[in-house]
């Protein structure tokens, strides 16, 4: 291999990115190197790019949806060999220490690092990574496949298999979008009766395409009548990150539903209370997933045939893949192919 590699990177918050060439990092003695395939373009670069999260420091390479295999290990490491094909998420690692880590809730970790965020992430050609942060990926996993369901996938996926629901119970997706497609996918291949909620008419071919059941127009009706009119939801998986969104599902959920908040809006959020209590229902979030997670989500999705759709970049097109991405015009997600640079 060589000495050097390609990275993009953002040199100050609010500053556009810049490829450069920069020297291959050698990882700690508790990281693996990384030699990245793909890494996903995911809403929450906007922490890096703008410089929104406390305590960013620059210049920084942005990325938490990284695929690719092991090129190195640290001395202390031997969980991980050279050639194993792994990914990293959003959870960088955890201190081992803390109250949550002794009680095992490592997202929940008082340090936790974050990839892409509090270490440079996987815009570039290598990244080094703790190596409790890593999640191994199926084999017959295409890399740019693979790589936004570090994020979405187990966002939702793991959302979901921690709700109260069960087969057969009517559990809603609002959102056919980034999160909101893979989370009907999921829904539907874990036995759900799936609903998927829209204010875009037009995604109802393609969500009953993905396995929804029925599709709900928001647009023209009321979601939670709708949901009240198949016998009341026992979850509503909320990915849209609108308040008014949330707030017009509470009234469909059924007795111990939950409205599951992945979606975060940038307001309060109104609840109607009384419904909670004669329903004994409840609002909840959601984060994402520690690597195990992760690799259960990768595994699950590599069995059901799971794949999201997305929009391939060179990393010489950075700049197209962000903008796409925050501009909500990218259909789904936006991953960068460095494989495919090479």
């Amino acid at each position: 291999m060589t000495d050097t590699m390609r990275a993009a990177m953002v040199p100050e918050a609010g500053a556009d990115f810049e490829v450069v060439e920069k020297p291959v990092p050698d990882p700690a003695p508790d990281e693996v190197r990384v030699a990245v395939d793909a890494c996903g373009v995911c809403h929450s670069d906007v922490f890096v790019k703008e410089g929104t999260f406390p305590g960013v420091s620059y210049p920084r390479t942005p990325g938490h949806e990284v695929v690719g295999h092991v090129d190195a290990v640290g001395d202390d490491v031997s969980m991980w060999s050279e050639g194993d094909r792994v990914g990293a998420g959003w959870h960088g690692g955890h201190c081992h220490s803390c109250e949550a880590c002794r009680r095992g809730n490592f997202l929940q970790c008082e340090n936790a690092e974050i990839t892409g965020l509090t270490f440079d992430g996987g815009y570039a050609e290598y990244a080094t990574v703790p190596a409790e942060a890593v999640a191994a990926v199926p084999e017959d996993l295409d890399a740019v496949d693979a790589a936004p369901l570090l994020c979405a996938g187990v966002t939702t996926y793991n959302a979901l298999r921690n709700s109260d629901a069960s087969a057969g119970d009517v559990v809603a997706v609002v959102g056919v979008g980034g999160l909101g497609h893979l989370g009907v996918q999921y829904a539907h291949a874990a036995g759900f009766e799936t609903v998927a909620i829209s204010r875009s008419p037009e995604k109802r071919d393609l969500a009953l395409d993905l396995g929804a059941d029925h599709f709900v127009d928001a647009s023209e009706r009321d979601p939670a009548e709708a949901l009240q009119e198949l016998g009341g939801a026992k979850v509503v998986l909320s990915t849209a990150p609108s308040a008014d969104a949330i707030e017009s599902v509470v009234g469909g959920i059924g007795t111990d539903g939950d409205v599951v908040v992945v979606g975060i809006p940038g307001e309060p959020v109104p609840v109607d209370i009384q419904h909670l209590v004669g329903t004994a229902g409840s609002v909840s979030g959601w984060g994402s997933g520690d690597a195990r997670d992760s690799q259960d989500t990768l595994e699950f999705s590599d069995l059901r045939d799971i794949t999201p759709v997305v929009e391939r970049f060179s990393l010489d097109d950075v700049d197209e893949a962000y903008d796409r991405m925050v501009s909500n015009e990218a259909r789904f997600r936006a991953v960068l192919d460095i494989a495919g640079d090479d």
